[in-house]
């Protein structure tokens, strides 16, 4: 599944190629993807829209428009593709929007590819889109500087960490692979309360969070299975991964354990990562 990475490196990718061009149709051939407003409705409202900026939250795109915002949620396997209205609609291209082109005699087209069709999108009015779902719920982002000991406190519940670090509510954008790897580095089991943790490993956690996902940016994500960012763009994190996936702890050489948190399957150093 894209994670915070993934998302931002599509993001960053598409904003070099489709600022400013104007959608004038759009096609939608699986209406499940559209969770608001009604298909009809959304092809109504989204032509003629500039797309101004694309932002992310979380795990969701923002495609800023005139008026609107165009919520896109990858899930599973969402991808984007930039092609020509010329060529073949893949079985697995699901909504196509189609540019204004002035110059050439084809339009270039922004295609949506989802394998398993899990993706969401929302088309919210600007003055809405902080108010309603499915940002209004959102917890802060890594590098907020609200996200401090005293927050994570608060909104820590009696479950496992693990378990915690995957709720959007506390802390966007952290998925199971980079849960992983930044309870690797703090040293603490997934298991552990998250209740009962001390001040210091809460700030390991923010800390090591900052630095997981930071790196995993700078290298363009983690492609694991499907993922790919928009044109093929493969991600690089997956040859740094400490713990998620691997046999044998780098730090002392121990077998690493996989067991279910959650319903996720998790990595950890059963040496490093003792549960206290």
């Amino acid at each position: 599944m894209p994670e915070l990475p993934e998302v931002e490196t599509v993001k960053n990718t598409l904003k070099k190629q489709i600022l400013h061009k104007k959608i004038i149709a759009s096609k939608i051939y699986w209406d499940n993807i559209i969770a608001y407003p009604s298909p009809k409705e959304f092809k109504r409202e989204i032509k003629n829209q500039n797309i101004i900026d694309i932002k992310r939250r979380g795990k969701w795109l923002m495609f800023e428009l005139n008026d609107y915002y165009l919520l896109s949620h990858l899930r599973m396997e969402g991808k984007y593709f930039i092609k020509n209205e010329e060529d073949e609609l893949s079985k697995h291209e699901h909504i196509v929007f189609t540019f204004e082109n002035k110059i050439k005699n084809s339009h270039e087209q922004l295609r949506y590819h989802d394998t398993r069709k899990f993706g969401k999108m929302y088309l919210i009015p600007k003055e809405e889109v902080f108010k309603t779902k499915p940002l209004k719920d959102l917890g802060l982002e890594p590098w907020d500087s609200n996200l401090n000991i005293n927050y994570l406190k608060q909104k820590f519940k009696n479950k496992p960490i693990k378990t915690e670090l995957l709720d959007q509510s506390i802390i966007v954008g952290i998925g199971n692979i980079y849960a992983d790897e930044i309870l690797f580095l703090s040293k603490i089991n997934p298991l552990e309360n998250a209740k009962t943790l001390s001040d210091e490993k809460i700030y390991k956690i923010i800390e090591n969070t900052k630095k997981v996902l930071d790196e995993a940016i700078k290298e363009g994500g983690t492609t694991i299975k499907s993922y790919t960012s928009s044109e093929g763009v493969h991600g690089r994190f997956q040859n740094k991964l400490l713990v998620h996936t691997k046999d044998i702890c780098p730090n002392c050489q121990t077998k690493i354990e996989k067991i279910t948190v959650g319903g996720r399957g998790t990595y950890f150093c059963p040496n490093c990562q003792k549960e206290k």
